[in-house]
This record gives C-alpha cells, sequence and structure tokens, in this order.
C-alpha cells in the first residue's frame, strides 16, 4: 500500500478586532493550506485582509472557512438551515474573502466549511449539494478549479463528484472519531499529546487509517490517494502540533516520490 499523498491544512484568521485567538504568523510557517475565516464565526475585514497577505508572504494557498451566521457560539453550534440559505450564507462569505484575494494577487483553492456546518453538511446531501453551489459560483467566475476539502464517504463526496468539483478528503490530527469512524466535532478543543499526534498521523499515511476513541481502526475511505490533515489553531500547543505533523508529512512525501 503506497502511503497517502498528503498536505496540512489549518483554520486561520479566527480572531476578530483587537482579539487574537492563534498565533497565525506561525502557524503559517508550518501549513500548505490556510483556511480562512470569513466573519461569520470569526474575523473582520482587517483580519481577513492580514490574514490573506500573511498566506502570500508564506506561500501558502487560501481557501475559504465559511460558516452558519454564529458568532457567538464560534460557528460550533448546530443551526436549522435551509439548503438555498446556506449557498446564499456561503456565496456572500466567500465573496467578501475573494475580494482580499483578488487585492493581493492570489487566486481561490478551495471551501472547506466551518464546525457545525461541517457535519450537519457532511451527513445532509441536500446541505452537501447547497455548499457545493455556492463553490462553483467562484469556480465558473475564475475559470479555475476550487475544491471542497471535507470528510471522504459523505454527502461531502458524493455532492462534490456529482457536480465534477474536486474533492480533498480531510483528515484530523487533533479530533476524535467514533468507532464507526465518525469526526467528533467539539465547541472546544482539548489538548493532545504529541505523541499521539505522532502515531495517528503514521498511521494514516502509511496503512491509511483513522485512530477511534475505542483504539481500533478504520480505512480512511475507498481509493482514498490523498488526503489534507488539519490541525486547528485554536488547540492548545497547535503550533508545535502542525510542526510535528509537517514534518512528517514533507517526509512521507519525499519517501514517496511525490512532488
Amino acid at each position: 500500500m503506497a502511503p497517502l499523498r498528503a498536505n496540512v491544512n489549518c483554520d486561520m484568521g479566527e480572531g476578530f478586532s483587537l482579539y487574537t485567538i492563534a498565533d497565525d504568523e506561525a502557524l503559517m510557517k508550518t501549513i500548505h493550506l490556510a483556511n480562512v475565516a470569513c466573519g461569520f464565526h470569526a474575523s473582520d475585514f482587517s483580519v481577513m485582509n492580514k490574514t490573506v497577505s500573511l498566506a502570500k508572504l508564506n506561500g501558502v494557498r487560501v481557501g475559504a472557512h465559511p460558516s452558519l451566521p454564529d458568532l457567538q457560539g464560534f460557528g460550533r453550534r448546530e443551526m436549522a438551515i435551509e439548503p438555498d440559505e446556506l449557498t446564499s450564507c456561503f456565496i456572500y462569505q466567500i465573496g467578501a474573502l475573494s475580494g482580499f484575494l483578488k487585492m493581493h494577487g492570489l487566486h481561490l483553492n478551495h471551501v472547506k466549511p466551518h464546525g457545525a456546518i461541517y457535519g450537519q453538511s457532511s451527513r445532509s446531501l441536500p446541505l452537501a449539494q447547497a455548499v457545493v453551489n455556492a463553490i462553483r459560483v467562484f469556480a465558473s467566475s475564475q475559470d479555475q478549479d476550487v475544491a471542497l476539502i471535507g470528510l471522504a464517504g459523505t454527502a461531502h463526496q458524493t455532492a462534490a463528484e456529482e457536480a465534477g468539483i474536486k474533492f480533498i478528503p480531510e483528515w484530523f490530527a487533533d479530533l476524535d472519531y467514533t468507532t464507526e469512524g465518525k469526526l467528533i466535532i467539539t465547541q472546544k478543543h482539548s489538548p493532545v499529546s504529541l505523541g499521539v499526534v505522532r502515531e495517528r498521523v503514521h498511521r494514516l499515511l502509511s496503512l491509511h487509517c483513522l485512530t477511534t476513541v475505542a483504539g481500533t481502526y478504520l480505512l480512511l475511505g475507498q481509493n482514498v490517494k490523498e488526503v489534507s490533515i488539519c490541525c486547528h489553531s485554536d488547540t492548545p500547543g497547535a503550533v508545535e502540533v502542525a510542526q510535528l505533523v509537517k514534518t512528517m508529512v514533507d517526509e512521507s512525501n519525499r519517501v514517496a516520490g511525490y512532488t
């Protein structure tokens, strides 16, 4: 079994006004993809502009990280929302980020739903299709590929493949999975030791397996050959976690001959 081709992504720009939630400057040096908050769970126009500028400075590809309109709950509380509402909600947010990308001469690389709507859209095909419909607006207007980052084997993958949108499977270095392989999305992230992260990442890259809370192992997904590994910026010790993961990913890609 060939190692997975991998990269590292991180949710960035999740401060607001004078308040910061993570060391974005350090994290930008340890990742390949930045998922930039678009104002509905965190960020504002100044933070968004600074985050895009940091990404450009460090050669990091930028994607949108739109959320349910839940600033108080950091976008991690589920909400009843119709598919057409969700499409409009995401177009609004991605559009805001696209302005800053254009100003800095960058392109939109991907879209990754944030928090609660990430989980909701992975379970609901109509909501996943609503996300994809928003992506298609920007993919067509910029005449380029804009990928959906999501969970393999879920409505995310189905909706993307149906629409001909590139799908990038995601795995989380700092979150847990149930024995059925479902991601456990928490409102506040707990610390995770570097030893645990190292073991999880090694098993993922070499055996394509995710580790469950019961200590069992499940395949990431059928025919998955690449993965984007997420390290959340608000996880305690996020910079150290991201540094470790990027080191392991870069070495695995190098040994496998991936460019």
